[in-house]
């Protein structure tokens, strides 16, 4: 047993999957947190599953999220809908039920946040308003996981019976006659494709292309339809779309007026006006991001951060000098012990040691985000990306590029513009990724101490800066055009749920030690391997002999105009292709034992480490990203000129950086 789980965007949708499933999809306050289908096993029920579709406002496909939720329930695969509907919001939400009522399917309708109902004085008469919709309605509290049960019970019930809604009719007057009209004319057609009469014939009046197009009807057909509808829309004194929208409208307004009893606004609503007064103020918005921003990256960096990774590092040498010891006292063959030590443990435990700076940072960002005020900086951006093509949405992929360039990519398919959606791709990789965090540490702490929170924030600011820049490059010439209107629901302030916060860090800690313990643990072994050896597999005196050497030497010369051409840099630039903390764990390989905050000074300058610092920011995204890239965009060669792109900008910036300094004698 398949149920499709559908609602609006921000109505409690993942955190109610999660309370079904005891997944650990992390829940955001900010609308479009699913940006595809995830499907889960229902707890407490055998061979029951959900699959939490996007959250859309609609079944127009116009968007496509509105694409995936709609082909999902057309297909056939659901044996029954689990409505989820804001009890707060409940006029807007049921725009969308009445849509998925006409699809004819078992259904129930989970009416969810009614602790912030009762605790707002309000009332809803749900038997009354089950009546009236002809299908059963669960009251609950996703969030506490109040009714959750007895919603589980009834749906499967439903759908054991086979009961569908007992009402599919809320049309009248011309609308009505249209849409009957229609619906007859269309039956054949619409039994063929398996889409219920009614539902088609809806679409058809609302103008919609694709249902035209799928149900093949006859240029007579073709002709019928259009007197039809052209009838209706004078009969009415409006447009189709319109028409059809006043009549859901209509309905719900009345319908509410019997069921729903409400006692002034709410005082969530309230208290997020008066915050937003402040936060999202016309010239006080965007100084106050900074600083909220400032003062994350000061925590994370300078303080509470900083402090943890210290602990952990000295652990791990404690513990590296602890093992070293056990196999020389066992008499392990030193160049086994060498790959333990200096491959291994220097690889792995150089990158373990950052650990504490990624948790602490997606603390930060989580409670941002799950508080509702990333939605607002979203609205308040939108009037800045407009200058450079884009509308706000496009924010909302970006910031999750800061965490990871992949789920960043894969969330522009929320944007309704195709325009928008790849030129958002390309823009993604300027936003500086969680995995390069471990890079930043260390050169901050090797060179700049006094200065790490500082560092931090300006390689933040020039990854945007040039997104702004490169933005308005394609503006004028890949992506010619305007943005489309920016819409986005603000959901109320909400205190951050302590589950929610802990999964969203639970998930970047299990990213992060996996590939840990894969991918780097493998890098290291290989750039052991590699430096250990040379060509003829003679173990080497000096790595400066070795097959790495040999490799960084080649390349080491277009590093050279940017202040760093050792090999060893080149040779960790490589491996960063990887996935970017193998950086850190190369040169924790190459320089052996001893502190590496030293060794790297032996390489670099101050200038030369913070032209790199801008080198690493900007250059080609990991192989992930770049396989997320040719998938969204279909096309190898975007992939690929990304890379080249990328790169580009990188070398002509760190190069900038360089000289610049060394004019005024940095």
């Amino acid at each position: 047993m398949i149920f499709a789980l559908a609602g609006n965007q921000n109505c409690g949708k993942t955190t109610l999957f999660n309370q079904l499933t005891g997944s650990n999809q992390h829940v955001g306050n900010f609308p479009g947190v699913t940006v595809e289908q995830k499907e889960g096993t229902v707890r407490k029920e055998k061979d029951v599953y959900v699959v939490d579709l996007p959250g859309i406002y609609s079944l127009s496909p116009y968007t496509s999220e509105e694409i995936v939720t709609r082909d999902y329930l057309l297909s056939g695969k659901a044996d029954g809908v689990i409505n989820i509907v804001d009890a707060t919001n409940i006029e807007r939400n049921l725009y969308l039920s009445m849509q998925i009522i006409e699809l004819g399917l078992p259904m129930v309708i989970a009416l969810n946040m009614m602790d912030e109902v009762r605790a707002n004085g309000a009332a809803i008469d749900i038997e009354k308003l089950s009546q009236e919709l002809g299908v059963p309605i669960l009251p609950i509290s996703a969030s506490k996981d109040e009714g959750v049960d007895e919603l589980v019970k009834v749906a499967v019930e439903t759908v054991r019976a086979r009961r569908l809604p007992a009402r599919l009719d809320f049309c009248t007057g011309a609308v009505h006659r249209a849409i009957h009209s229609i619906a007859h004319m269309v039956e054949d057609h619409a039994a063929a494709i398996g889409v219920p009469p009614r539902f088609a014939a809806t679409k058809l009046v609302e103008g919609d292309e694709p249902m035209l197009a799928r149900l093949k009807l006859s240029d007579n057909e073709v002709d019928m339809l259009c007197h039809t509808v052209a009838e209706m829309e004078g009969e009415v004194g409006t447009d189709r779309e319109a028409a059809m929208a006043d009549m859901r409208y209509t309905f719900i307004e009345k319908l509410c007026a019997d069921t729903v009893t409400k006692q002034g606004e709410s005082k969530e609503h309230l208290r997020s006006i008066r915050i937003d007064a402040v936060l999202t103020h016309r010239y006080f918005a965007i100084p106050i991001f900074i600083a909220i921003m400032a003062l994350v990256f000061w925590l994370t960096f300078g303080v509470v951060g900083a402090f943890f990774s210290d602990l952990l590092d000295a652990g791990v040498q404690g513990l590296t000098a602890l093992t070293e010891q056990a196999l020389i006292d066992f008499g392990t063959n030193p160049v086994l012990r060498s790959l333990i030590i200096d491959g291994v443990f220097a690889g792995v435990g150089s990158v373990l040691s950052f650990l504490p700076i990624i948790v602490v940072l997606f603390f930060f960002l989580s409670i941002l985000e799950d508080s509702g005020y990333m939605a607002r900086v979203a609205f308040v951006m939108d009037s800045l990306l407009r200058k450079i093509g884009l509308s706000g949405r496009s924010f909302v992929p970006m910031l999750i590029g800061f965490g990871c360039s992949v789920p960043a990519i894969m969330a522009t398919r929320t944007l309704s513009s195709e325009r928008d959606h790849k030129m958002t791709i390309l823009l993604i990789p300027f936003m500086s990724c969680s995995a390069k965090l471990p890079i930043y540490a260390l050169f901050t702490a090797a060179f700049f101490p006094a200065h790490g929170a500082l560092v931090m924030i300006l390689l933040y600011v020039v990854g945007m800066v040039l997104a702004v820049l490169a933005g308005l490059l394609f503006k004028d010439t890949l992506f010619a055009g305007n943005p489309v209107p920016f819409v986005m629901e603000l959901p109320n302030y909400r205190l951050p749920s302590p589950k929610s916060v802990a999964l969203l860090i639970w998930d970047k800690v299990k990213d992060f030690l996996t590939r840990a313990f894969t991918v780097i643990f493998v890098a290291s072994i290989v750039i052991w391997v590699l430096q250990t050896f040379d060509v003829r597999f003679n173990i080497v005196a000096d790595s400066a002999d070795s097959m790495l050497a040999a490799v960084g030497r080649f390349i080491a010369p277009v590093f050279a105009p940017l202040g760093f051409g050792d090999w060893r840099a080149a040779t960790a630039l490589i491996s960063g292709f990887t996935m970017k903390e193998a950086v850190v764990s190369t040169f924790a390989v190459l320089v052996g034992g001893g502190s590496l905050n030293a060794a790297l000074a032996g390489i670099f300058t101050p200038l030369a480490a913070f032209a790199f610092l801008i080198f690493t920011l900007l250059y080609t995204p990991c192989v992930a990203a770049i396989g997320a890239v040719r998938r969204e965009l279909d096309s190898r060669l975007a992939a690929v000129g990304l890379v080249f792109f990328q790169t580009g900008v990188a070398w002509a910036a760190a190069f900038a950086v360089y000289q610049v300094g060394r004019l005024l004698g940095f």
